[in-house]
């Protein structure tokens, strides 16, 4: 008598970010509806740091597509008329290795909408950077084609795929934007709408891992 397969296990999630701040946001979402195991990792900030936390939590040469990841957090947005809170899916990430393509940007973008009516979504290009940019920066960063800059999206994605295949993502939230530049996240009414943001983000997350699972081997 031949015995019933056994369950596969629901595939987990980790979800990166740098500051606590963005880690106690995300933290707070966690709840109920998640398909599988869920983990917020704090990296730290700047892309080494990223690198390094992520290699770490993943392990190289971890199972192939196991482990899906969403690099997260606040952002600086490059497009004029964007404003704190709105959201940036990216389609790819930019930064000192190359490209990274994002799995799922529509269905994410359209999974965001849906959660947070009324927040504006945009979708394209997100690149790195070694420091927080400012002023003409933002122009000539826009020039390339991006729609955000942060500093750990890039490199977050890019050691996810070392470690293996898997789905990536990146979604982060405009905390500071060429009309609306923010000195300390958290003390302006800026920041405080952003930080809202991010921590209402997580059935949208869910819904787009629940999508991509891919079989368990």
């Amino acid at each position: 008598m031949s015995m019933p397969p056994a369950p596969s296990r629901p595939a987990p999630l980790l979800i990166a970010c740098a500051l606590g701040i963005e880690q106690f946001a995300l933290r707070s979402g966690v709840r109920r509806g998640a398909p599988g195991p869920v983990t917020v990792l704090r990296t730290g900030m700047g892309a080494r740091a990223a690198e390094a936390a992520v290699t770490r939590a993943l392990g190289e040469g971890g199972p192939a597509g196991d482990t899906a990841v969403i690099a997260s957090g606040f952002c600086a947005g490059l497009a004029p008329g964007m404003h704190p809170g709105d959201l940036i899916v990216a389609d790819e990430t930019r930064g000192p290795y190359g490209s990274t393509p994002c799995t799922g940007a529509e269905l994410l973008a359209e999974a965001l909408a849906g959660a947070l009516p009324g927040r504006t979504v945009h979708t394209g290009p997100l690149t790195g950077s070694d420091h927080v940019v400012r002023g003409h920066e933002r122009a000539e960063l826009r020039a390339t084609g991006a729609i955000a800059v942060d500093m750990e999206s890039a490199a977050t994605l890019w050691s996810a795929l070392r470690a293996g295949p898997r789905p990536v993502a990146a979604v982060r939230v405009v905390v500071d934007a060429p009309e609306h530049e923010l000195v300390r996240i958290g003390t302006l009414r800026g920041g405080i709408s952003a930080f809202r943001v991010l921590r209402a983000v997580l059935p949208a997350f869910f819904e787009w891992h629940r999508s991509l699972l891919l079989p368990r081997r």
